[in-house]
């Protein structure tokens, strides 16, 4: 369904003077800032380990087909790389990347303070300069890479119509 909407536009692979109508893969186009920061229209939402787009769209707009509304409201454009991994996945992932290495120190981290908020900021991979900086592990670094991909947002349904109606006219627009 998703590239189903893409234009056609006539392309010569070969350079021959024969050029076949093809889906205009180029095409590009991402959800409106006021669309994701309004919270009214989505909910956040935890992947569940070795849950999949196809498997959320299912559940929750009733069309399998429709999970690259959650890839394209995420701005998930490599569902392998920025998609949490299974337990299984992430443990292969690890022992190919690290192997015996992955108590190992990745970076060092401190913790800033301001009014309501906290932000860990990353100081590098020495603490002389930073003596009460909290060392994170490889494990750690690579985990909180995956909590983070794992928190993603759900449009909700009531609004799936209209976004696939919006993407449909957005996609097919004439560009000049």
């Amino acid at each position: 369904m998703y590239f189903e909407q893409f234009p056609l536009i006539p392309y010569d692979a070969v350079g021959d003077g024969n050029a076949k109508d093809m889906t205009n893969l180029f095409r590009r186009v991402a959800t409106r800032a006021k669309v994701k920061t309004n919270t009214a229209l989505f909910d956040t939402y935890d992947v569940k380990d070795g849950e999949t787009p196809e498997m959320i769209a299912h559940r929750l707009y009733d069309d399998t087909n429709l999970h690259w509304v959650i890839l394209l409201f995420n701005e998930i454009h490599d569902r392998y790389h920025q998609w949490p991994m299974s337990t299984i996945q992430f443990e292969e992932y690890l022992s190919d990347k690290y192997g015996s290495n992955l108590s190992s120190i990745h970076h060092y981290e401190i913790t800033e303070d301001s009014g309501h908020n906290t932000k860990k900021i990353d100081v590098g991979t020495v603490n002389t300069d930073y003596p009460t900086a909290t060392a994170i592990t490889n494990r750690e670094y690579e985990e909180d890479i995956q909590n983070q991909r794992r928190r993603i947002k759900l449009l909700d349904p009531r609004f799936v119509d209209d976004f696939v109606e919006e993407f449909k006219r957005l996609v097919s627009e004439r560009v000049i």
